[in-house]
């Protein structure tokens, strides 16, 4: 565990949470406002967490966390740091399963990561890109404080997506 919230646990994710992980890069609106990261199976799954996620914590010092209930221990979702190819500061993101939006528990959990990421980590700012469709995430990070800073195209991405900063 990294962080605790009134409801969260928050901790580095494991090769043993790929199933769970499977099924959020598989959410349709994952899909949608993050993109297709080709996870067809669990065994791509474990892979994806392997390679790209659970290195950055020894790489970086951070990466994206698990996010999951303090009561049951049943994930929710991840909320996390990355440090992003093609932007100048540390991006915050998050995404959680359906069964878990709308309850306030990404708002919990990002609101946590900021103040560990400015607090621990001494990162300031901190920026947030998301889909320009993605209106809900576009409202949850401005509830957080973020501000909208402008429209960037990654060189990675063929999509445009807006940029928010801490302030």
């Amino acid at each position: 565990m990294i962080l605790e919230t009134e409801r969260l646990i928050i901790s580095e994710l494991s090769i043993e949470d790929a199933p769970f992980f499977y099924d959020l890069v598989n959410d349709p609106a994952w899909i949608q406002f993050i993109g297709d990261k080709d996870v067809k199976t669990i065994s791509d799954a474990e892979n994806y967490l392997s390679t790209k996620i659970i290195p950055s914590y020894k790489k970086n010092g951070f990466g994206f966390y698990l996010v999951s209930d303090k009561k049951q221990n049943l994930p929710l979702g991840i909320s996390g740091l990355v440090d992003r190819d093609g932007l100048e500061n540390v991006d915050v993101g998050y995404a959680f399963l359906p069964n878990f939006r709308g309850k306030g528990y990404a708002f919990e959990a990002t609101k946590a990561i900021l103040a560990f990421a400015k607090n621990t980590l001494h990162l300031d700012p901190v920026v947030a890109i998301t889909n320009l469709d993605n209106k809900k995430s576009c409202q949850l990070l401005e509830r957080l404080g973020l501000k909208f800073d402008k429209i960037i195209q990654l060189a990675d991405d063929p999509g445009k997506c807006r940029l928010y900063r801490t302030v």
